[in-house]
């Protein structure tokens, strides 16, 4: 519901058209007309892009690529007023043709609230960039909380499982300190996905960064880590122990347990199940 009680419209699979990916139909023809070629500096980034980490390398490879072929893809803006344009989706484009020295970019533009902005970028990230897995879990917040999608409904708008969805949002439980070494790339999703069910994450992770372990290596040891430790085997007694334990039992009529060291020392446990039977032997060992 939003601030006045109405509800929240959802645009789910609905976003493929407002995003440019409709490649037919009226959509494709709004998109026609509202192509244009923009100056690069007069867009601005987006304060609501989930995606907060631009790797350099990735940007180089893109913007070479720009360099060679152009910007194939337009970026979505919506108009601000101070008469720039603010980036819907697109901005790791954006930077990489900074970088590749274009000057003029072909963008769409829409006119779009502030909640229709923010889910559009919000999905389109989730869609197509590589978020880290922290990015990616803090963007399905947004969605889940501000726009009220279920984990399915969720799912099926960016076109990934519910398990997936579930499993993403729970790296957020993980201490600062694990978190940390996921955004800069020391742990991959696979690893921190083993890490949520233990009960020493942070120490675990770091076994895991020292070792370089693989996903499935990290998986045992969390395996590991969480399965409950089993008491000591009791050697078994030799024959002549055993049969000393019967005798004795037998005389006293009650349970006894001899327990020998090699060093020579040892001791003998006699159980009583009443107090009667305490007196008793009490009895008989003072003769």
């Amino acid at each position: 519901m939003d601030s006045a009680g109405a509800p929240k419209k959802r645009l789910g699979r609905g976003l493929a058209a407002l995003i440019g990916d409709a490649s037919a139909g009226e959509g494709a023809a709004e998109d026609t007309r509202a192509l244009r070629q923009l100056p690069i500096e007069y867009l601005k980034a987006s304060p609501n892009n989930p995606r907060k980490h631009f790797a350099d390398s990735d940007l180089d490879d893109l913007a070479a690529s720009i360099r060679e072929k152009g910007l194939l893809q337009p970026i979505m803006v919506r108009p601000r007023s101070d008469g720039a344009y603010e980036i819907v989706a697109g901005e790791r484009r954006w930077r990489a043709a900074q970088k590749a020295g274009v000057h003029d970019v072909p963008v769409i533009i829409r006119e779009l609230s502030d909640v229709e902005a923010l889910e559009i970028a919000l999905i389109e990230n989730v869609q197509r960039s590589d978020l880290n897995p922290l990015e990616e879990a803090r963007a399905y917040t947004q969605l889940i909380e501000r726009f009220t999608y279920t984990q399915q409904q969720l799912a099926d708008a960016i076109g990934k499982s519910r398990s997936h969805i579930a499993n993403t949002l729970r790296l957020l439980n993980l201490p600062e300190s694990v978190r940390t070494q996921i955004e800069l790339g020391r742990l991959t999703a696979g690893h921190a996905r083993a890490l949520v069910a233990t009960d020493q994450p942070g120490q675990l992770a770091e076994q895991i960064i020292k070792l370089g372990l693989s996903v499935r290596q990290a998986e045992g040891l969390a395996r590991a880590a969480a399965a409950p430790r089993q008491p000591k085997a009791v050697p078994d007694k030799d024959a002549d122990t055993r049969a000393l334990e019967k005798s004795i039992s037998e005389a006293i009529g009650l349970k006894v347990a001899i327990t020998h060291r090699k060093d020579g020392s040892g001791s003998l446990d006699i159980a009583y199940a009443s107090l009667d039977q305490l007196e008793d032997i009490c009895r008989r060992l003072r003769g």
